[in-house]
């Protein structure tokens, strides 16, 4: 004889269903913490120009940013670089940003609008200095650059900053002893391939894509520029956040360099305002370290965040919703 299931009234379906909310319900406050509002509102991200590696990385953050914070709409924001950053966050005009720590100190040395204000989140990864001519170029070093037409990078970017303190650093005027073309790295290397100018600096990731694909269609050599980071980190700060590094021969691998290249790099540091909420700096915070590994797939560089030296924010002091969240998963 076939078993027949038993019937279930309607008010034991009841407590059934009763039972099965409150268990969901236990669930949904144990991921959350108790009391911890879910995070809404709007938040703009100031990134870089578009073919850097600033913005590319924001757009690969973004949404990373969207599930773990779904009541919060992200808008991403193009600029010319760490400059217009600092100034868009110190304004209101943006939430978070990254900038350079070399930036960071002299937007506070110089005492701009809301230096005080700014904060940081975390230290990211660092920009290698790249001095970028065609592969037949007579250049071989800063110096060389004499009368030449070099790209220095836009007014409110990192790189116009650096690269006037190298031709500086070079004994060379960066006004008057080369021909200085203020574009960014959106333009520089269509520029280099046409001729229309010498060479271009750059500060970026390593591999930084707009490079890259120069040289898969343009001969390109990278410049060493070690021989000037000894003077530069004479001039104290902010050229004192720069450091020796190198660049490996296979960080661009169509470039025409038959060796490693010296040159320098400085580090990148997530930032953000005093005012900004605790709550949203935590979760940004936390996303940015977690996410590290699923966008270093595309932006190697990403893979270079570490959670043991994100804490060192130097110029800026922490927010406090960074220092919460690295005091929740301290061991």
């Amino acid at each position: 004889m076939p078993l027949v299931p038993p019937r279930i009234s309607r008010r034991h379906a009841l407590r059934a269903l009763v039972a099965v909310l409150v268990v969901l319900g236990a669930l949904v406050w144990w991921l959350r913490p108790f009391g911890e509002p879910e995070l809404k509102g709007d938040l703009v991200f100031s990134t870089g120009v578009r073919t850097g590696v600033y913005h590319r990385y924001g757009q690969l953050l973004q949404p990373e940013l969207a599930r773990d914070m779904p009541g919060v709409d992200v808008r991403l924001e193009t600029s010319e670089g760490s400059q217009q950053n600092l100034q868009r966050v110190a304004a209101g005009e943006a939430d978070f940003t990254v900038a350079t720590a070399d930036a960071v100190a002299k937007y506070r040395l110089d005492g701009k609008p809301g230096a005080e204000r700014l904060r940081g989140c975390a230290r990211l990864y660092d920009d290698y200095v790249q001095l970028v001519v065609p592969a037949g170029s007579p250049v071989q070093s800063a110096q060389d650059l004499r009368g030449k037409r070099v790209a220095v990078g836009q007014d409110g970017s990192g790189v116009r900053l650096i690269s006037e303190r190298l031709l500086t650093a070079a004994k060379l005027d960066p006004h008057r002893d080369v021909v200085p073309v203020s574009i960014g790295i959106d333009t520089m290397p269509t520029e280099l391939q046409a001729g229309r100018i010498d060479a271009f600096f750059w500060s970026g990731g390593l591999p930084t894509n707009a490079v890259r694909e120069l040289s898969e269609r343009f001969e390109i050599r990278l410049v060493q520029l070690g021989d000037l980071v000894e003077q530069l980190q004479a001039g104290g700060s902010p050229a004192r956040y720069y450091r020796a590094a190198v660049m490996p021969q296979d960080a661009y691998a169509r470039a025409r360099n038959t060796s490693s290249v010296a040159t320098l790099a400085v580090p990148n540091l997530l930032v953000t305002r005093e005012d900004t909420g605790a709550e949203l700096t935590e979760q940004f915070t936390r996303t940015v370290i977690l996410s590290r590994d699923r966008i270093g797939h595309e932006v190697h560089a990403a893979q270079l965040v570490d959670l043991r030296t994100a804490i060192y924010t130097d110029p800026l002091d922490l927010h406090e919703g960074a220092m919460r969240y690295y005091r929740s998963v301290k061991p």
